[in-house]
């Protein structure tokens, strides 16, 4: 009370002027000190998936060259944690972009809103193909779905027909017809984007064949099977530097590797890609849909930042133009499969209109 009220002799309380005036310069102080402190940040920061990682480093790179903002700084940190970080809140500490392998969720989405990030602004930018792949110095793999649900799962059917842990040594004990070779899989951890799409896009397709029965019987089961990977050494996290992953390829011909499209295409001298079902995993595949495990990219842009980081809206609007997104565009050439021109305008009008996204139903 001392602080801002003054007691006089007759017992009235007569207010503090000058505690006032302190006050209301600290409200002000506080009401611009995002506008303030984001002033003192000059650079875009984005972070998340390291699919999309190469792609956004060409377009920050670009905006660079341009003159309209200094190069935004780019982070590969996973889809998973680049949500964290682009989700804790509005302001110059917090990321105005995040890089994303697959869609945000619903529970990421509630996160966001919960911190203060109202709206985010959702670009398709385009489209990639997972690849199973090793080293040319080895047999090439001819796989299936459901032979991959089998080598890395970490629960299959025993002899009963019930779940037991899985005892598969060699990729031979899956299969006849695959190397007489250690299963030995260096594939992305559990924040990653990329396993979500791998689980989803083989392991649960696989598992829509090997465990048919308990789909029926026990779905909570079912789906806890198809989820769960080996723990026992067969895979390994091999963290969100998809290029060192191709190192160690080139360094261990035995072992495989999971990752984007793009780093495939970007060392076809060293490594090579398996088949899926029979499918190559090319270019044209891709985009066809032809390839079986393929899943769209997207960036997630913080409205709130825009017209108050330098750049952001230019970002934006270079990123989703046809000169980098369109089929014969920059980003092409990266090894980014472009979007249907029904989804390249969508994505034009999006970064055009700036509209917030709706949320997203799971």
């Amino acid at each position: 009370m001392r602080d801002y009220l003054h007691v006089t002799q007759s017992g009235r309380a007569r207010v503090n002027s000058k505690f006032i005036a302190i006050s209301a310069a600290a409200a002000v102080a506080g009401a611009f000190a995002f506008a303030d402190a984001a002033s003192a940040r000059d650079q875009i920061r984005v972070v998340g998936s390291s699919t999309v990682y190469p792609f956004t480093t060409a377009v920050a790179e670009q905006l660079g060259k341009t003159g309209k903002a200094k190069t935004p700084v780019v982070e590969s940190t996973g889809t998973g944690g680049g949500m964290k970080l682009f989700c804790a809140g509005v302001g110059p500490t917090h990321p105005d972009a995040t890089n994303a392998s697959r869609a945000m969720k619903k529970s990421e989405f509630e996160d966001c809103q919960k911190n203060g990030v109202k709206d985010i602004v959702e670009l398709k930018v385009g489209f990639d193909g997972i690849v199973i792949a090793n080293s040319k110095k080895a047999p090439k793999f001819k796989l299936t779905q459901e032979q991959v649900f089998k080598a890395l799962a970490k629960d299959v059917p025993g002899a009963d027909g019930k779940l037991v842990p899985n005892a598969a040594k060699n990729w031979k004990d899956i299969d006849a017809s695959l190397p007489d070779e250690k299963i030995e899989v260096l594939g992305p951890p559990p924040t990653s984007g990329t396993r979500d799409a791998f689980l989803e896009l083989v392991m649960e397709i696989g598992a829509n064949k090997v465990l048919a029965d308990l789909k029926k019987a026990d779905s909570k089961a079912f789906d806890k099977a198809w989820k769960s990977i080996r723990e026992d050494g067969a895979w390994i996290d091999a963290g969100e530097n998809d290029n060192l992953i191709v190192q160690k390829l080139e360094s261990n011909p035995k072992a495989v590797g999971i990752f984007g499209y793009s780093f495939l295409e970007e060392n076809t001298s060293k490594i090579q890609g398996a088949t899926i079902g029979g499918i190559e995993p090319d270019f044209d595949n891709i985009a066809s849909g032809k390839y079986p495990v393929s899943r769209p990219l997207f960036v997630y842009v913080k409205k709130q930042h825009i017209g108050v980081i330098p750049g952001l809206k230019e970002f934006v609007a270079e990123y989703t133009s046809a000169k980098a997104m369109g089929d014969n565009g920059y980003l092409s050439k990266k090894g980014l499969i472009p979007l249907p021109k029904a989804d390249l305008d969508k994505a034009g009008k999006a970064a055009n209109d700036l509209a917030a996204m709706s949320p997203p139903s799971s």
